[in-house]
């Protein structure tokens, strides 16, 4: 065989080998439906709209692990949340998420799910970033944006959330207080297809693409 066409092979051979590891992208997902709320206060919002690079654009792909129909895994060193979908599918969002330092991890449930919800700035929140007002309305300019899920140990809120968000230009960095961020439309995307109490998995940094002990758990 010519060592030209050898070179080829080899290297279709290796790509082949790669994409098996990858999650292929398959096809843009539906659109989110969208309230009137919504519609009024997404047309007035007063950030610069973001132009978020494809990787991070919300799709439809092949999901490899085992987590029920239903649960939300957080992928956090790749920056992705991926709502399982039956048949070996899933959504996959790109987010913004937690410093290092600041990054929550583990399994929680959806305890509580609203809609433009308040933010009440925590004593922490107050004493790194403030001052804010104590409690700042729900509402384009509202850091917690069109939709928060609130993450449960229990009975007990975390304190962390998947939310929306007033700066969707950090979609795909670590950035936030520990909370997953999300753009306003994916989050309204998202928020019409989970179930209160469904599971949450947030995997640690370096966990990425492992299949451990979150696998098979139900939602």
């Amino acid at each position: 065989m010519p060592s030209s066409r050898l070179a080829l092979l080899l290297v279709g051979l290796l790509g082949f080998a790669l994409g098996g590891c990858m999650q292929a992208t398959l096809a843009p997902s539906s659109g989110a439906n969208f309230t009137p709320r919504d519609r009024q206060l997404l047309a007035q919002v007063p950030y610069a709209q973001a132009n978020i690079s494809e990787q991070y654009r919300r799709h439809i792909v092949d999901y490899p692990y085992k987590e029920r129909p239903g649960t939300v895994l957080v992928d956090t060193d790749a920056r992705y949340l991926y709502y399982v979908l039956p048949g070996g599918k899933a959504i996959r969002y790109g987010v913004a998420v937690g410093e290092e330092a600041m990054a929550w991890s583990g399994v929680a449930t959806i305890g509580r799910m609203a809609e433009w919800p308040d933010w009440i700035p925590t004593p922490e929140i107050q004493a790194r970033l403030g001052p804010y007002p104590q409690r700042v309305p729900g509402g384009p300019a509202n850091p917690l944006g069109a939709r928060a899920l609130y993450l449960y140990e229990g009975k007990k809120d975390t304190l962390y959330r998947i939310h929306g968000t007033n700066q969707p230009e950090y979609i795909g960095q670590a950035i936030s207080s520990g909370c997953i961020r999300m753009t306003n439309e994916d989050v309204i995307d998202l928020f019409d297809r989970v179930k209160q109490g469904a599971t949450v998995v947030v995997l640690a940094p370096g966990q990425s693409g492992w299949v451990g002990p979150f696998a098979g758990r139900r939602s």
